[in-house]
C-alpha cells in the first residue's frame, strides 16, 4: 500500500526564529478570536448610527408625515441599501482589514446617492397615498440635508473609533516575499501605525539572513525575525494572534503557492502588494492603498466560480457510485472478513483541504504491526502479510471504493489531489517547493496525476506539478474528463 497524503514530522535542523515581542505584555498562547467576532461590533455600531441618523431628518417633516411607519420604513430602506452597496462588509469598513480605514469623503458619494433615491421614491409614495401629507420641495430638501448629514457625522465617528483602535492596538501580520522588498513594507507600516498593521515576523523561507547592501542603512523599526519553515510560521502565528498576510507582489505579480497555502492553511487572510501606484495606470479608490502601495484580497480557492457546482458533482457523482457499486461493496466487505479477520475498514489520518485532518476510508488490505508503520510505511505493495484478497483489491483499486462516503461528507471530491498521510505531508513540503500548494484544493478520489500513471511509488515532484497544475487551470469540464479517463483505466488495472 503506497501513502499517498501529506505531511510529516521529520527533522528539522534549523533553530526556530524568534517571535516578535507583544505590545503590552508576553506572548499570546491562545488561538486569535474570530475575524466575526472582531468586526460585529464596528458593523453594528455602523447600523446603528444609519438607524440613529433618521431621526433629525424626522424633524424637518410636518407632524402628519413623520408618522412612525414611515420613519420605520426609511430606516429599513436605508439599512438595506447600505448593506446591498456593501458599506457594512469589511472592504467598506477599511479598505481593507488590514489598514487604510475610510474617511467621510470615501463614502459621501454612496451615502449621498442612495439617500436621495430613498427620499425620492419616499415623497413619491407618501404623494400617491396621501396627496395632503406630500411633501414640499422645501421639506423634501431639508429633510434630506439632515438626514445625510446626520448619516455623515455618526458614520464618521464609528470610522474615527475604530482608526484609533487600529492605531492603539494594531493588527498582528506576516510579511511575505523576497528578503529585501519584505523588510521594505515592514519598515514602511513601522513607521505608519496609521494603518493599524504590526509585522510580526517576514516569510522569506530561503533566506534565513537578509544580507545588506554595502553601506546601506538598516531600515527603520525593530528587527524582525525571519520564519524559514513551517514550525516557525505556526508558531508566529498562535503566539501573536495573526490573521492577516502582506504578500509582495514578485515580479511576474504572483505569490508563491507554497506560501499561500501554508498561510491559509493557519487562517491568515492574504493580501497581495503590489508595486507603487504610476501615472496613467488604473486608478484604486480612495484609500486602497499602503502608502502609495496598491494592494487587493486574494480570495480563496472556495470562492472561485464554479466551486458549488464542483460539489454538486461530488454528491451527485457519489451517491449514484455508491447506490451502484452497493452489491461489489458487499462482496468486497464479505471476501475481507472470510480472508484476513475482522476488521473490514481500514481507518486512517490524511491531510486534506488547507491542511485539514481528516480520517479516509479503505478496505483492509493488510493489518499493520502499530500505528506508527501505518503512518510512516510508504509502501507494501509486496508484503508478504498481503493476502489474495487483499492484493486482488489493490491492483483493481477496489480497496478504494469505501472514500466515496468520504466524498459525500465533505472530506474529500470526486477529483482533486490525491491526499497523503501527516508524516509524509511535512516531509514533501521541506523536500519539494510547492508541495503544500496541493491543499488549496479538496483532496480526490483520483486526479490529474493518477489519470497520467502517477500512482503506487511513483515521482513525488511530478505528482506535486501535476496537481497544482490541475488546481491553477480547474474547471468542471475537466473534473468530468478525469473522471472518464479514471473510468477507463480501471478496465486495465495497475493498482498502487
Amino acid at each position: 500500500m503506497t501513502t499517498e497524503s501529506t505531511s510529516t514530522s521529520g527533522p528539522h535542523t534549523a533553530r526556530p526564529a524568534a517571535l516578535a515581542p507583544q505590545r503590552g505584555g508576553a506572548a499570546r498562547t491562545a488561538a486569535p478570536r474570530t475575524r466575526a467576532a472582531a468586526r460585529a461590533p464596528f458593523a453594528a455600531s455602523l447600523v446603528a448610527a444609519d438607524c440613529v441618523a433618521v431621526l433629525p431628518a424626522a424633524a424637518a417633516l410636518a407632524p402628519g408625515q413623520r408618522s412612525a411607519e414611515l420613519l420605520l420604513q426609511l430606516t429599513a430602506a436605508a439599512v438595506a441599501l447600505h448593506a446591498r452597496a456593501g458599506l457594512y462588509r469589511p472592504a467598506a469598513l477599511g479598505a481593507v482589514r488590514a489598514g487604510a480605514y475610510p474617511t467621510l469623503l470615501d463614502e459621501l458619494p454612496a451615502v449621498a446617492a442612495r439617500l436621495a433615491f430613498l427620499w425620492c421614491a419616499a415623497a413619491a409614495l407618501l404623494a400617491a397615498r396621501s396627496p395632503d401629507l406630500a411633501l414640499a420641495p422645501g421639506a423634501l430638501a431639508a429633510a434630506y440635508a439632515l438626514h445625510i448629514s446626520a448619516t455623515l457625522v455618526l458614520r464618521g465617528a464609528v470610522h474615527r473609533r475604530r482608526r484609533r483602535a487600529a492605531r492603539d492596538e494594531p493588527r498582528a501580520a506576516l510579511v511575505v516575499g523576497p528578503a529585501p522588498a519584505a523588510q521594505r513594507l515592514a519598515a514602511l507600516l513601522h513607521q505608519h501605525p496609521e494603518y493599524g498593521v504590526r509585522p510580526v515576523g517576514l516569510v522569506t523561507p530561503a533566506e534565513r539572513d537578509i544580507p545588506q547592501p554595502a553601506g546601506a542603512a538598516p531600515p527603520p523599526g525593530p528587527a524582525l525575525p525571519v520564519l524559514g519553515s513551517p514550525e516557525d510560521i505556526q508558531r508566529a502565528v498562535i503566539q501573536n494572534g495573526v490573521q492577516d498576510a502582506l504578500l509582495v507582489a514578485a515580479e511576474d505579480g504572483a505569490p508563491r503557492p507554497d506560501h499561500t497555502a501554508l498561510l491559509r492553511r493557519h487562517g491568515c487572510a492574504l493580501w497581495l502588494v503590489g508595486a507603487p501606484a504610476r501615472e496613467g495606470a488604473g486608478q484604486a479608490p480612495m484609500g486602497r492603498h499602503l502608502w502609495g502601495y496598491e494592494f487587493r484580497l486574494l480570495e480563496p480557492p472556495e470562492a472561485r466560480p464554479g466551486r458549488s457546482a464542483k460539489r454538486a458533482l461530488d454528491i451527485v457523482g457519489a451517491g449514484v457510485l455508491l447506490l451502484a457499486a452497493a452489491p461489489v461493496l458487499l462482496l468486497c466487505a464479505a471476501a475481507v472478513r472470510l480472508a484476513d479477520g475482522p476488521g473490514v475498514l481500514f481507518r486512517q489520518e490524511r491531510v486534506g483541504e488547507n491542511g485539514r485532518l481528516f480520517t479516509l476510508l479503505k478496505f483492509r488490505t493488510l493489518r499493520p504491526e502499530d500505528e506508527r508503520e501505518a503512518a510512516t510505511r510508504w509502501s507494501v505493495a509486496h508484503d508478504e502479510r498481503l493476502s489474495a484478497v487483499g492484493s486482488f483489491l489493490r491492483r483493481t483499486s477496489l480497496d478504494e471504493l469505501p472514500q466515496l462516503w468520504n466524498v459525500l461528507r465533505g472530506d474529500m471530491s470526486l477529483v482533486g489531489p490525491r491526499p497523503e498521510r501527516p508524516y509524509f505531508v511535512e516531509r514533501f513540503s521541506l523536500l519539494h517547493a510547492d508541495y503544500a500548494a496541493r491543499h488549496r484544493m479538496p483532496a480526490g478520489l483520483t486526479g490529474l496525476a493518477q489519470v497520467h500513471g502517477l500512482r503506487g511509488d511513483t515521482s513525488i515532484e511530478d505528482r506535486c506539478r501535476f496537481d497544482n497544475h490541475y488546481i491553477d487551470h480547474w474547471t468542471l469540464w475537466q473534473d468530468v474528463r478525469i473522471l472518464l479517463r479514471t473510468a477507463a483505466t480501471l478496465i486495465r488495472p495497475a493498482g498502487s
